[in-house]
């Protein structure tokens, strides 16, 4: 089977991350999209993070009811901080079967050269590459990369913690299941 890999805090999920899963599954070669939730990014602050396990509850109720759309907490076993290269490896010794992708936006892109084993992954991995506003895509890269014409919402996860603790309504901006968890919880309040 062939796999997207989302890479991403989803910090909370929102609807952005959701329509580019699913347009790739739309318009690509894809089979499903498993949304790699990264504990701790190497280029994050981990004290912005919400838990490991509360993302990714959220996720599985954003998610819920859909076939081809995973959430995997399998960078949840490994060393931290996480790195793609990786959990790559992990994937493939435990699921021999599949063929696996990344699913990246052009701004992650132009940061890949600082990504461990770089050089590694862009010989190894296609990666399906969505347009970011202000980043293009670098055609020059040695990789296979297929360029995704999706459909971009501006909204980002930093923008949907900063509303909440405004006291702000994030309706509209993440899957109504889990606007009501977020409120109901109180995550990210403080």
């Amino acid at each position: 089977m062939k796999i997207g890999l989302y890479f991403g805090s989803f910090n909370p999920i929102h609807h952005g991350h959701l329509i580019i899963a699913k347009h790739c599954l739309n318009f690509t070669d894809l089979q499903q999209i498993w949304l790699v939730l990264s504990p701790q990014n190497p280029f994050k602050n981990p004290a912005s993070l919400l838990g490991e396990y509360d993302r990714l509850h959220i996720i599985n109720k954003a998610i819920d009811g859909e076939l081809n759309i995973k959430v995997t907490d399998v960078e949840f076993k490994l060393p931290r901080p996480s790195f793609t290269i990786d959990t790559l490896q992990y994937l493939e010794e435990r699921y021999p079967e599949n063929n696996f992708t990344i699913v990246m936006g052009s701004d992650s892109l132009q940061n890949i050269n600082k990504w461990k084993n770089s050089d590694i992954l862009l010989k190894r991995y296609p990666l399906y590459v969505y347009n970011r506003k202000d980043f293009p895509i670098n055609k020059d890269l040695q990789a296979d990369i297929i360029i995704l014409d999706a459909p971009l919402i501006e909204i980002s996860s930093s923008y949907i913690r900063q509303l909440i603790k405004l006291n702000k309504s994030i309706k509209y901006l993440v899957p109504d299941s889990i606007c009501s968890e977020i409120e109901n919880t109180k995550f990210y309040k403080s």
